[in-house]
């Protein structure tokens, strides 16, 4: 079992930045693909990002190319998500997920192995 704790969020004002963080634990949490979801008010939840285990693949949505940028510390089973340029449209409960399967995150899997809490983030205009 993977356990994941996010933080980072906060207030921001539109055009600013936040920097997420994911702490993955477990025995296995090396071997998963990690990415981050998003859930806004009224609103399903909706793909963000992901990175494979070895943190040589990426997958972004659309709506956040250019602007968001995922990464990950191996060393510290963690995983970041560096928002640029923020909209107030990127306001939304943000949470984390971890599969052995890269792209049963890209596609929203239903069944991904584990979550996060979440962390909101409101973007102010």
């Amino acid at each position: 079992q993977v356990q994941l704790v996010e933080s980072g969020g906060g207030l921001v004002q539109a055009g600013g930045s936040l920097r997420l963080s994911c702490a993955a634990s477990g025995r296995t949490v090396s071997s998963y693909a990690m990415g981050w979801f998003r859930q806004a008010p009224g609103k399903d939840r909706e793909f963000v990002t992901t990175i494979n285990w070895r943190g040589s693949s990426t997958h972004y949505a659309d709506s956040v190319k250019g602007r968001f940028t995922i990464s990950r510390d191996i060393t510290k089973n963690t995983v970041y998500l560096q928002m640029d340029s923020l909209k107030p449209e990127d306001t939304a409960v943000y949470y984390c997920a971890a599969d052995p399967d890269y792209w049963r995150i890209v596609n929203g899997a239903p069944d991904i192995a584990s979550w996060g809490q979440g962390t909101a983030v409101t973007v102010a205009s």
